[in-house]
């Protein structure tokens, strides 16, 4: 996603203006995607931290990564690792399973990464969840953060039902349709859309609340 988000802003500015509340108070937008690594890192990264917070999820991607040279695991490495390894890095079981399956996968070429930023949103979400672990969820912070799509509306993200909630003063949290539904004006920048939404629930030392 391109750094300059003065057309995103405009028009979300002039659609919504409960969302130009939050992005006057937010300030400037600072979501970018990120270019290190490979595509098959960004997944492995994308298992290891979901359900954790960012500082275990951290440690324990830092231990996994350390385990293979150069700091890189490749699917072939991570495949033929011992499971008390794995396992000494803090890894659950369930995950082990996840990152083999995810490994297996691109190891045999069943499941091709590289062709990855041609495909259409869509495509990749129905690409990417024949994995085990990743869900339409992970796929979507993939798409928004990794490739950086701009209209990704994460309707399943607690984070973005909350800060909807908050934001626009509903009686009940929204549920993934009325996400659909409130976020379509949204369109084509969803994705700043949540950046802000996410950002509006942080306090003062950047933690969300």
């Amino acid at each position: 996603m391109s750094a300059n988000h003065r057309p995103a802003l405009a028009h979300l500015k002039r659609v919504d203006p409960v969302l130009a509340g939050v992005i006057a108070r937010v300030g400037p937008c600072r979501l970018e995607a990120s270019r290190k690594g490979t595509h098959y890192d960004a997944l492995v990264r994308s298992i290891v931290f979901q359900q954790l917070s960012g500082k275990a999820a951290s440690t324990i991607h830092g231990r996994f990564r350390a385990l293979f040279p150069a700091n890189r695991p490749r699917a072939e490495l991570v495949l033929s690792a011992a499971d008390e390894l794995l396992r000494g890095a803090g890894l659950s079981r369930q995950k082990m399973g996840y990152l083999r399956d995810l490994s297996a996968r691109v190891a045999d070429g069943s499941l091709p990464l590289a062709h990855l930023g041609r495909l259409s949103d869509d495509a990749i979400i129905e690409h990417l969840v024949q994995v085990k672990g990743i869900g339409r969820w992970t796929v979507q912070m993939f798409l928004m953060f990794r490739l950086g799509r701009p209209d990704v509306l994460p309707e399943l993200d607690l984070g973005v039902q909350n800060a909807i909630h908050k934001a626009y003063g509903l009686e009940k949290r929204p549920t993934p349709k009325d996400v659909l539904r409130i976020g379509e004006k949204w369109r084509p920048y969803a994705s700043v859309a949540s950046w802000y939404l996410w950002r509006s629930l942080e306090n003062g030392d950047g933690q969300l609340v």
